[in-house]
């Protein structure tokens, strides 16, 4: 087995912050060591950076190290490709999770020059996801990652060419083409887009939030679950997802608990009983989060019962956050209609209002949020492009 990653950081700095979501991004595997806590790992960074204190300082398996280092050095250490090889192509998908890359594959196979352009890491959420047992062919459940990496393969065997760590900075139509320019400046031309940006989970919005997403507040389990070994964490929210990652953190998690804002769980009944039989399990309906205390970690969340008005204070290490999903549309919402809640409205062909910008998967309104209905709406999304290419000769 190899060495890990390690990641010499502290809790305030905002870049080794940076540098771990980014590794959290692309489902890296790395080891954190908090230099406040470790002498020895204090007077290794100092060594590292010929007498400076420098954080992240980031040693990496092959012996080399990078401190305080960008993104886009991040991207070159781990190989990614950040630069397309071409400036035209027939589609440029924005987005690769189930939905944009089974339109990549559909299309690639029958001969259309098509770029996948991904921030993160491929498979978007589904990455993240521990296991999917519901997923048809799979009877036994398959790993998310396992199921990313697949389809990331999957893709490239046909062809399809995948920019990963680049986001997209602006989609514009100044003529029949469209123009797609990424963080680096670089742009890119193509006959049609797919927008499969997905949705991001949503914040609270409650004072204290901003100040510990990271540290002590965070959106998924399966990455920073690890961290919480023999503590308590809380779960905010009663849907699935709630119900789901606070089942897989007392894989980890001394006590797990789960506080819903309404009266009654929206959790399937399967999910509501598997909760109900975990000892170190409990729920708590009717509560709102109101606030988080702690500058550089979590002291207590503050909860009011919504039907007695009483304001109480609850001691936890960390917090795990999952009360819906807000759409990715932001670069497309002076191009094509959009409903109230930003999701982008297509018709049953997946175009939007623009001709040649298609919309498929979390980021449409009226998508079911589930992976399987995103791979068929890759799928149908890819034959309503090569009908419109085919039209727009």
């Amino acid at each position: 087995m190899s060495e890990p990653i390690l990641v010499y950081s502290t809790v305030w700095c905002p870049d080794c912050k940076r540098a771990k979501r980014f590794f959290a991004e692309h489902r890296v595997a790395y080891e954190n060591i908090d230099i406040e806590h470790d002498p020895d790992a204090m007077a290794y960074v100092i060594q590292a950076n010929q007498g400076r204190r420098i954080i992240p300082t980031i040693r990496f398996p092959d012996g080399s190290v990078l401190s305080e280092p960008s993104n886009a050095e991040l991207a070159r250490k781990l190989g990614l490709q950040t630069k397309a090889e071409c400036d035209f192509y027939d589609v440029i998908i924005v987005g690769g999770g189930p939905a944009g890359l089974t339109a990549a594959l559909y299309l690639a196979r029958e001969g259309v020059d098509t770029l996948v352009i991904e921030k993160a890491g491929l498979g978007g959420q589904i990455g993240t996801t521990q296991t999917l047992d519901n997923f048809p062919g799979f009877d036994e459940g398959i790993p998310g990652a396992e199921f990313a990496e697949r389809l990331g393969r999957q893709a490239r065997r046909f062809g399809v060419e995948i920019l990963q760590a680049q986001e997209v900075a602006s989609i514009t139509k100044p003529d029949r083409y469209f123009s797609v320019t990424v963080g680096d400046g670089a742009m890119y031309t193509a006959r049609a887009v797919l927008l499969a940006t997905g949705a991001r989970y949503r914040r609270m919005e409650v004072p204290g939030e901003e100040e510990l997403i990271g540290t002590s507040i965070h959106f998924c389990a399966t990455c920073d679950g690890a961290f919480y070994k023999g503590k308590r964490v809380l779960v905010v929210g009663g849907g699935n997802s709630g119900y789901e990652e606070g089942l897989f953190l007392t894989r980890f998690a001394e006590r797990v608990d789960i506080v819903v804002h309404s009266p009654e769980p929206r959790a399937s009944q399967i999910l509501q009983a598997k909760v109900a039989e975990k000892p170190n399990m409990q729920v708590t309906l009717n509560h709102a989060v109101r606030a988080f205390r702690g500058e550089h970690a979590l002291e207590a969340v503050v909860v009011e019962d919504r039907s007695t008005g009483e304001v109480k204070e609850w001691r936890y290490d960390g917090v795990f956050v999952f009360i819906g999903m807000a759409p990715n549309s932001d670069l497309v919402k002076d191009l094509a209609r959009t409903d109230a809640r930003s999701f982008v409205v297509t018709d049953l062909s997946l175009a939007t209002t623009l001709p040649g910008l298609f919309a498929a998967g979390d980021v449409r309104a009226g998508s079911t949020k589930q992976a399987a209905a995103a791979t068929g709406e890759g799928a149908a999304a890819a034959l309503s492009i090569r009908d419109y290419l085919q039209n727009d000769l």
